[in-house]
């Protein structure tokens, strides 16, 4: 019994620092990218941001509300194990998924929702899969997170919060999109989903 408490916890913890050590990734992608010349902005929907609030409360709650005992995440070792490496996979994929999307976006990515001048409506690499596929990738890290350190209340909170951040950030964004681009866009959106790529 002390013995299998000893596995777990050891498999939760090495699950714990292969996640942490992606959001230092995730951190870089968007930290020190290599950063193209500024573009004038062409207009911005300042209404996105409270959607930013909000994911940034999915964020805040896998990490604060952590399990009183920091690294098993269920105790039974054939569970660790499983639950671990899909945290661990989810995880790197998502910032995998983020670094393929700012490269593809270049000088058009921000945090704000706007366009540019002479922008242009990015439908290749992973935007064919998803119309949002950075959003989609930080939500795969506050799952990932989620699993292998929060409560499970505080996850299931965290996917709540994120999710209806992520609604109203794409809402203001399409709106901007769907006034530059029209039936291009809508042709777009009738062809590849929001936020979870189909399954053919």
């Amino acid at each position: 019994m002390f013995n299998a408490r000893i596995h777990t916890d050891y498999i939760g913890l090495t699950a714990l620092i292969l996640v942490g050590l992606s959001w230092i990734i995730f951190c870089v992608i968007f930290r020190l990218r290599k950063r193209p010349p500024q573009a004038k902005e062409a207009k911005r929907d300042p209404v996105a941001k409270w959607g930013m609030v909000l994911q940034g409360c999915g964020f805040w709650l896998v990490w604060l509300f952590r399990r009183s005992d920091w690294w098993p995440i269920s105790g039974w070792i054939a569970a660790e194990i499983i639950l671990g490496t899909v945290a661990v996979a989810l995880a790197y994929a998502s910032c995998w998924l983020c670094y393929s999307a700012v490269k593809t976006l270049g000088k058009q990515w921000t945090y704000a929702a706007r366009v540019i001048e002479g922008h242009e409506l990015i439908t290749g690499g992973p935007y064919a899969l998803v119309r949002n596929p950075i959003y989609l990738g930080m939500f795969g890290l506050v799952v990932a997170t989620g699993l292998v350190l929060a409560k499970w209340w505080a996850l299931l909170l965290a996917i709540i919060f994120f999710l209806a951040g992520n609604q109203i950030r794409v809402r203001a964004e399409e709106r901007l999109l769907r006034e530059a681009f029209g039936p291009r866009f809508e042709e777009y959106v009738r062809n590849v989903p929001a936020f979870f790529p189909r399954i053919q």
